[in-house]
């Protein structure tokens, strides 16, 4: 039996998982303004609609906090988190 609650915390894990190798934190770029939380909540959502699920966390598993330039190619969220590394790193500036 398929448990999607399970699944739909797997993929929040990733996500936020995702975030924090890019050097993001989606609850401080939610209070900044940069992403919504139905922003956050669709990212989620695509993700389990991922392939690679396992491959991600592998990858995940291999980088150190806040290391990671960016996704791997096939992650879904690849635009998004793009977008708030670049907004991130302005507003550091």
């Amino acid at each position: 039996m398929h448990d999607s609650r399970f699944d739909f915390k797997h993929h929040a894990d990733l996500v936020d998982r995702m975030s924090a190798a890019l050097g993001l934190d989606l609850q401080e770029e939610a209070i900044a303004g940069r992403v919504s939380l139905d922003q956050i909540t669709d990212a989620v959502l695509s993700c389990t609609g991922c392939s690679a699920p396992g491959h991600c966390a592998a990858w995940l598993r291999d980088q150190p906090a806040a290391s990671a330039p960016q996704t791997p190619g096939y992650c879904r969220n690849r635009r998004l988190f793009a977008r708030l590394k670049r907004a991130a790193g302005e507003a550091g500036a």
